[in-house]
């Protein structure tokens, strides 16, 4: 599969813009000038136009601020903002959502892209069913160039009207995780307690999603994911780069598999689910918890000691 064609000189000024935007984008960045320009034409040329962009700049040190405010001043649907230090990924994924004000969002990253009609089907998806709280595409993968190296299906087309089907389910099947740059219900994400942060936040996030409204999957090929060196995701499983990099700059985490284990026991027992389905959850997560109990233990032994070390 092939690119989406996509306009590099001018972005499209769309009819659908009448009366206040039904969506908004939300588009965390950092030291992102190589690929953000694609990023956001990709985002600007939408079939569907009705929504605004905000771009979250993380304290960026390259010429990303330049080629953001290039777009700011040409659309009047990009909104562009800067942190004036770096606050980490999950709280720059958080404060984009913060800003927003429409009745659906969706979380863009400066790597990736997706096809002209994503964005309209999406919409027509949850405009016809109040109950899904995300809709989203299949995967493409790509490389740096953009050239594709794999397409990705996973098995988290979550229409069950159990919020405890659904749970389990997430938590079982979840692989690579590209949900949460679909199309998601605003109400729905301001029931949750946002992104935790910690390496793994966003399935956390995804299941206390779930526990509020269903995922549909639009069985098309439409996002775009880019695997580079610099990206989130390159080094899966490296938890010192994600760490580093992306979620806490100066300094590693602590006990972050046990906040990863404690963000779904927090997002049960905060749910509005009747007691008897917090119990059933309760005892799935804690067999969970027993098959990591042999990281789950090395990490108390390793990072114990910090919450006694003096300053």
């Amino acid at each position: 599969m092939s690119a989406p064609t996509i306009n590099k000189t001018t972005t499209r000024q769309p009819d659908q813009q009448l009366g206040p935007p039904l969506v908004t984008i939300g588009l965390p960045c950092y030291n992102s000038e190589r690929y953000i320009a694609q990023a956001i034409e990709s985002l600007l040329s939408q079939t569907f136009g009705n929504f605004k962009l905000i771009i979250s700049d993380n304290a960026s040190t390259d010429a990303t601020a330049a080629i953001c405010q290039r777009y700011a001043s040409t659309d009047p649907r990009v909104q562009y903002t800067r942190n004036p230090t770096n606050i980490g990924l999950t709280r720059n994924f958080n404060r984009v959502f913060e800003l927003s004000n429409t009745k659906y969002f969706k979380w863009a990253t400066a790597d990736d892209y997706s096809s002209p009609d994503m964005l309209a089907e999406a919409v027509a998806v949850l405009e016809g069913d109040p109950g899904i709280a995300l809709c989203y595409p299949r995967t493409v993968l790509v490389d740096a160039e953009g050239q594709e190296t794999n397409r990705y299906v996973d098995k988290l087309n979550l229409m069950q009207d159990s919020a405890v089907e659904r749970f389990k389910m997430l938590v079982m099947e979840i692989g690579l995780v590209n949900h949460h740059l679909g199309l998601l219900r605003s109400d729905a994400i301001r029931r949750t307690r946002m992104w935790g942060r910690h390496v793994g936040a966003d399935i956390g996030f995804l299941a206390e999603l779930c526990l509020y409204g269903k995922f549909a999957e639009l069985p098309k090929f439409m996002f775009f994911r880019r695997f580079h060196g610099e990206s989130s995701s390159w080094a899966r499983g490296n938890k010192a780069h994600e760490e580093r990099r992306y979620h806490a700059p100066r300094n590693r985490i602590p006990f972050n598999t046990w906040r990863f284990h404690g963000a779904y026991l927090r997002a049960v027992l905060r749910s509005p689910l009747p007691l008897r389905d917090k119990f059933k959850l309760s005892r799935f997560l804690t067999r969970k918890l027993y098959w990591d109990s042999s990281p789950l233990g090395k990490e108390l032994l390793r990072d114990l000691p910090l919450i006694f070390r003096q300053p």
